[in-house]
């Protein structure tokens, strides 16, 4: 059991090493979330599965407060919505779930952030694509090597990795870190 037990902080350590290696993309990343709340646009996010809590987590921290109070953020998690969700499923296919809502939703100037373990969800490559269509900014919060998501998004940051837990605990920090600079950003 303590070999497990070591494996898995070990594994986590070697997660958070390969997010420290792209400080400077983080920043650009954080400069684009603030950017998009300053110029009055909104976030929508999404994923699957436990990406679509991360999703979650980040649209409700941005619309309710992550540590201090500040006023609301303008987030929306596409992830939430089990009628839309089950709606376009069911009438387009799942592979269109987030596109649809990306199209009815998005305006010029919004940002879509996208997390995945993987980048192999086909949902989310379309949904991508549609924000550029639009012409959101996007950015992929992405690990192992990327996948379908790889270099298509504005911003990249990719967890090395190939164990999805570790790369979501590496995901939840950044995006901890993301919210931190919102609040900075807005505090009252």
């Amino acid at each position: 059991m303590r070999e497990l037990i070591q494996s898995c902080i070990d594994g986590s350590r070697a997660a958070i090493d390969s997010l420290e290696r792209q400080i400077g993309t983080v920043e650009a990343a954080a400069n684009l979330v603030v950017g998009t709340f300053r110029n009055g646009n909104k976030v929508l996010t999404a994923g699957n599965g436990g990406s679509a809590a991360e999703a979650m987590h980040f649209s409700e921290e941005a619309i309710g407060r992550f540590r201090g109070n500040r006023r609301p953020l303008p987030a929306v998690c596409l992830s939430a919505d089990g009628t839309a969700i089950t709606c376009i499923s069911n009438d387009f296919g799942y592979d269109q779930v987030f596109a649809r809502q990306v199209e009815g939703l998005g305006a010029p100037g919004d940002l879509l952030v996208l997390f995945s373990s993987s980048g192999n969800s086909r949902n989310l490559l379309l949904a991508l694509e549609a924000a550029a269509r639009i012409g959101m900014k996007t950015l992929a919060i992405i690990g192992k090597t990327g996948g379908l998501l790889a270099g298509r998004a504005d911003i990249q940051i990719l967890i090395e990795g190939t164990d999805s837990g570790r790369i979501q605990e590496a995901h939840q920090l950044l995006m901890h870190i993301l919210l931190d600079a919102v609040e900075h950003a807005f505090q009252n």
